[in-house]
């Protein structure tokens, strides 16, 4: 059994989600939230609320590997920016736990989820429902982007065991 924590950064809600996969490949849930840093008193005080975040989240559920998703471009620099910083912070805090770092494209985790790379968030969080077979109760958006990318690196992991080959190396090929 494998426990993958899955994040979707953000320097507003960070995204967190949390899967057990079976050797066979079958995931299951285990928990889910959106870290909010609204609240902090200013922008260093909210990476400092992910970092704190996602180190509560880290003791509690002891994950095996950790799948982020990378920063995407947008039209507004100082946002992807922000974006970049709480990535980073995100990133850093894995990392001092030692943790096995994955990353992944917004755009290929739709890819692997949904099946189209410009899939809608309503989109993710159905297939996040159906594939972890949760109840059609309201997901929190960034949560289950966070799911969605969990489920994304238990996908591209069972592939490459398949292929006798590394996911990173899935990954260039995309």
């Amino acid at each position: 059994m494998t426990r993958i924590l899955g994040i979707d950064p953000g320097s507003q809600r960070t995204g967190v989600g949390v899967i057990d996969v079976d050797d066979a490949g079958r995931c299951t849930f285990v928990h889910c939230e959106a870290l909010v840093l609204l609240d902090a008193a200013d922008f260093p005080a909210r990476l400092g609320r992910l970092c704190e975040g996602l180190e509560t989240v880290i003791d509690a559920w002891r994950p095996d590997e950790v799948a982020i998703e990378t920063v995407f471009m947008d039209k507004n620099a100082t946002s992807a920016l922000k974006l970049g910083h709480a990535r980073g912070a995100a990133l850093a805090t894995v990392v001092r736990r030692h943790l096995a770092v994955h990353e992944y494209a917004p755009r290929l985790i739709k890819q692997s989820l949904v099946g189209r790379g410009a899939a809608d968030k309503t989109q993710v969080q159905h297939m996040v429902r159906l594939l972890l077979k949760l109840p059609d109760t309201k997901l929190q958006p960034d949560a289950a982007d966070a799911l969605a990318v969990a489920l994304t690196h238990a996908h591209m992991s069972a592939t490459a065991l398949r292929a006798g080959a590394s996911v990173a190396l899935l990954r260039r090929r995309r």
